[in-house]
């Protein structure tokens, strides 16, 4: 990262403010805003890649991951001109395609990138998530759980890409051919939800309320949804740690890892041994599950 001159630096062109760059957003890891200025420009063609042209959220923590936070749809004034928005029922949302406005963001410390499930004026997905949702803050059983749900779908003829939400949950990806809705997409994640839960009774639920779900991983289906958004992949989480929501091997998940352990400190050095990990897997047709589960509802 070129070096700050006067409270800006200069990125692709653009002239990027930087306030406070001493400012500790993670104080148990020592990561300044600077350092994370730092980090967020490693990351940049990855997470930009996964919430290029999609309706951005973050998560802001002006004071550090301890401090108040806030959920920001609405793009902040002033906009840099290099600061791409759109509106979208009445909210106008950042479009991050580009490293200045990544660290432009950065700067305000938004720490948490959660983008739209689709494409800008679109309605159609852009994958396929399941989202494992723990109901007890350090669950040891998620990877069991995330195993389990990717060897329903593997016996479905699909693959997927495991990823940790960077806070105590795990997402699973399956890359599908473009032009699948998000209902069906729902009733498929359906029907693997009530088989896993029928198979593990102990370990899943689809029981929607919190309070009644006990100590069960929560399969979530119904989040896949135009309008919800997800954590990205390789966004920082506000979290002691300073996790980032990393794509894993189906073999790392079998070792159990932490969460924790994929961090803004050794991201970088993970990315140039295993590259991005989601671009590994295709699209795939989803059509013949699709037509077997219309049949099923049918007989």
């Amino acid at each position: 990262m070129p070096r700050s001159i006067k409270g800006t630096i200069t990125i692709e062109g653009e002239e990027v403010s930087v306030t406070n760059p001493d400012k500790l957003l993670w104080p148990e890891v020592g990561i300044s805003k600077m350092i994370y200025l730092e980090k967020l420009t490693e990351l940049s063609p990855y997470l930009l890649r996964y919430c290029h042209n999609r309706l951005l959220t973050t998560i802001r923590y002006p004071g550090g991951i301890h401090s108040k936070f806030f959920y920001q749809k609405n793009a902040p004034e002033p906009l840099p001109l290099y600061v791409k928005t759109i509106l979208h029922e009445n909210i106008r949302y950042v479009v991050m395609n580009n490293l200045p406005t990544l660290l432009w963001l950065g700067n305000l410390a938004s720490i948490e990138f959660h983008p739209s499930l689709h494409f800008v004026g679109e309605t159609l997905p852009c994958e396929w998530i399941i989202d494992l949702d723990p109901s007890v803050e350090d669950e040891p059983r998620i990877m069991e759980a995330a195993l389990h749900v990717g060897e329903v779908l593997s016996s479905l003829g699909l693959s997927s890409v495991p990823k940790t939400s960077g806070a105590t949950g795990v997402q699973i990806i399956v890359p599908v051919k473009y032009g699948v809705t998000f209902e069906q997409l729902r009733s498929i994640g359906h029907f693997v939800a009530r088989y896993v839960t029928e198979k593990h009774p102990k370990l899943f639920t689809i029981e929607r309320f919190k309070k009644d779900r006990g100590d069960k991983i929560y399969f979530d289906y119904l989040q896949h949804y135009a309008g919800k958004t997800l954590a990205s992949p390789y966004t920082p989480r506000a979290r002691v740690a300073a996790s980032v929501s990393t794509p894993l091997t189906w073999e790392e998940v079998a070792l159990d890892p932490h969460p924790a352990e994929f961090n803004l400190l050794n991201i970088g050095e993970r990315l140039k041994v295993h590259g991005d990990l989601l671009q590994s897997v295709a699209p795939q047709s989803v059509e013949l599950i699709l037509k077997h589960l219309q049949n099923l509802s049918h007989s």
